[in-house]
């Protein structure tokens, strides 16, 4: 969909290596022309892959794509841990690989499987009044940080050596998968560090091809524009509500409307003319408006 103020929609990049999520963003927003746009879950520069990015009124609901499941492939170089988890920091510890065999690995690599807490990096983006973590971790500063209740549905060994371990993990929103790196090398008896880390897919995007920065600019240059998904592609999940004219009005009006046998619940709501105009929230067969789309 295409307003005056750019597109809106969703687009799926896949970001390149050597580059903030940040940086990816603005660099998209303005070959796009977007006056409003931003990126679902951080990726770390040294990551590629799948980064959703919400356009114009798209970025209502970007907290629903954000609790969706992560699919990630990762390479954990054994016997060294880093400052920063990756291959960005400093070595801090070094320790010898003690020999592990293929049984042994799968072993350990199940107790990872399930509900778990996770204690985030130092070198994260969470705050401490007002400042990230990775702020004060530059300056040396660590301090305590609360454990997070995470979930780890599948982890899979795709390849293993004495020397690195590849694995794909499809994992709970606020996963760090450097944290998970760095605990499994502990559990073989060594230390390690994330090598290598492409996310591969954002539930609910797992079939869906994405956009690279030279594709963007390449369909603009032509006078197109990219692949971009409408703004209900992520909430197929919810109940669709059509509304007719004159409950469309009442609900962009922000009042409630009767819509009958709908089911209680968040729902997708559709004007009369078929446009998706936003999320409601029914109750006892009225809906109430949560967020709408400008239209």
């Amino acid at each position: 969909m295409i307003h005056s103020r750019g597109p809106t929609g969703i687009l799926l990049l896949d970001k390149p290596a050597g580059m903030s999520s940040n940086a990816a963003l603005q660099r998209t927003r303005r070959l796009l022309r977007a006056e409003k746009a931003g990126h679902v879950g951080s990726l770390d520069p040294l990551a590629t892959g799948m980064l959703p990015i919400c356009l114009g009124e798209a970025t209502k609901i970007a907290g629903d794509i954000l609790a969706g499941r992560k699919l990630y492939r990762f390479a954990v170089a054994l016997g060294t841990r880093t400052a920063t988890g990756d291959t960005e920091g400093e070595v801090v510890e070094t320790l010898s690989v003690p020999a592990f065999g293929e049984q042994h690995l799968t072993e350990v690599v199940r107790r990872f499987h399930g509900r778990q807490s996770q204690v985030p990096p130092m070198y994260s983006a969470l705050k401490r009044d007002g400042q990230p973590l990775y702020k004060l971790a530059r300056a040396g500063i660590e301090v305590e940080r609360s454990p997070r209740e995470i979930e780890i549905f599948q982890l899979d060994v795709v390849s293993a050596s004495n020397e690195e371990i590849e694995l794909e993990v499809l994992c709970s929103k606020g996963t760090y998968v450097r944290t998970l790196a760095e605990d499994l090398a502990r559990a073989l008896g060594t230390c390690g560090h994330v090598r290598a880390l492409r996310r591969l897919y954002v539930e609910p995007f797992g079939s869906m091809s994405m956009e690279t920065l030279e594709s963007i600019a390449a369909a603009v240059d032509l006078g197109g524009g990219p692949a971009i998904l409408p703004a209900d592609a992520p909430l197929q999940h919810l109940e669709a509500v059509r509304l007719s004219e004159a409950q469309s009005g009442q609900v962009l009006r922000g009042q409630a409307a009767q819509v009958g046998d709908a089911a209680d619940g968040r729902a997708r709501l559709y004007d009369f003319a078929g446009r998706f105009i936003g999320i409601g929230e029914v109750t006892g067969g009225r809906v109430q408006p949560r967020r709408l789309f400008v239209q």
